[in-house]
């Protein structure tokens, strides 16, 4: 009899989530409302930021951010190539130029790297949390303080995750973006958030996701009392709004999340175990400064090829089992294949041996057990 499929990944949802959007409907208020402002408030409160900004994609808050920290045609922000596309394309959104820079071991930004490659026309640097694991934020800060640089940090994987002690989303820099798509640790579907300790950027950044709209639809509706309002389009905007269903369940994941953290936590423990001493597969790395939530498991193939890495990907995709090459490389794509001026080794190396296992909340032991069994096989086979 053959065995179930175990796929990538796999949102954690349930009974809660459902009575939440059931709730939403029957309220008659599904776009942007009371669920968003109440969802707002309470992510703010559990990563200890002065304010939230609910918005429709992470992409979507990096881009306004950019736009309104005023970064556009003619500035630079420097950024890993070794990230998932939509960090460098969210900055070329608002009109500036990635400039893309090398990573560690940890496949985070390598500071010496960024700093490399600032010149006149940079204007920021954007910090990515790969995959869960937190960057050297301590050290990015100090550099962008001494070129007067602004320090913006791509959160995307890492909604549950701590630097130092303090949750990832009380910025180190200025602002901190979310993503909450279902293959994050917290999903409302799509949506994404971004908190500050700024309040003027947080204004701003609230009409910018509005069409420049000076009052929005909850506030008209809160102050009915004052009578008719007429709002003014301050300056030309997006339609960014997260709707009140998708905040309904982002409400319940929030409660659920340092519970889902422990248990990928404890999911990457087995799988580390399973691959402790490996002659190929390298687990990866977690300074002890830092604490991932484990978004993904990404394991280093010691020695591979991308081609090797892909006969292995399809050789466990014969046992059911789905995995990914591990993180994508933007300047090996068309888009940015010919903005590259400086070599990439370690990015090159990652993308190459970057392999992405299975973690979802309900995979459990045994699950890790036969992909680990069948990975091992897998890599003896490719030799």
């Amino acid at each position: 009899m053959s065995l179930p499929p175990i796929p990538i990944a796999k949102p954690y949802v349930g009974a809660e989530e459902e009575a939440a959007v059931a709730a939403v409907l029957r309220s008659g208020w599904l776009t942007q409302g009371a669920r968003v402002a109440e969802f707002e408030t309470a992510f703010a409160a559990h990563v200890g930021a002065a304010h939230a900004v609910a918005v429709t994609s992470c992409t979507t808050a990096l881009h306004l951010t950019f736009v309104a920290l005023g970064i556009g045609p003619g500035d630079e922000v420097i950024c890993p190539s070794l990230s998932f596309i939509a960090t460098a394309n969210s900055i070329v959104h608002a009109g500036a130029t990635p400039v893309f820079a090398d990573v560690d071991e940890t496949m985070n930004l390598a500071v010496a790297s960024v700093e490399a490659r600032i010149g006149p026309r940079t204007k920021a640097i954007l910090a990515v949390h790969q995959v869960g694991l937190p960057a050297e934020l301590d050290q990015l800060r100090e550099l962008a303080n001494r070129h007067k640089l602004l320090l913006v940090e791509d959160a995307a994987c890492a909604a549950g995750s701590s630097y130092r002690g303090n949750p990832i989303g009380r910025p180190v820099g200025v602002a901190a973006c979310f993503s909450f798509h279902p293959r994050k640790v917290l999903t409302t579907g799509e949506g994404g958030m971004i908190t500050t300790a700024d309040a003027q950027l947080a204004a701003r950044l609230r009409r910018l996701r509005q069409h420049g709209m000076s009052l929005s639809d909850l506030d008209r509706h809160r102050n009915v009392a004052a009578g008719y309002q007429r709002e003014q389009y301050l300056e030309i905007g997006w339609n960014a709004r997260m709707t009140d269903i998708q905040a309904a369940v982002g409400l319940v994941q929030l409660g659920r999340l340092p519970g889902i953290v422990t248990r990928r936590r404890e999911l990457a423990s087995a799988y580390g175990r399973a691959f402790s001493d490996h002659a190929i597969i390298a687990t990866p790395l977690e300074p002890a400064d830092r604490q991932s939530n484990y978004q993904s498991y990404v394991v280093q193939l010691r020695g591979h090829t991308g081609a090797q890495r892909d006969r292995i990907v399809n050789r466990l995709l014969e046992e059911q089992i789905a995995t990914r090459p591990g993180l994508m490389a933007a300047h090996l794509q068309p888009p940015y294949a010919k903005t590259v001026t400086a070599a990439l080794p370690m990015t090159d190396r990652f993308g190459d041996e970057s392999l992405m296992l299975p973690l979802y909340h309900e995979l459990g032991a045994d699950g890790v057990e036969r992909v680990a069994r069948a990975l091992d096989l897998a890599c003896r086979e490719a030799g």
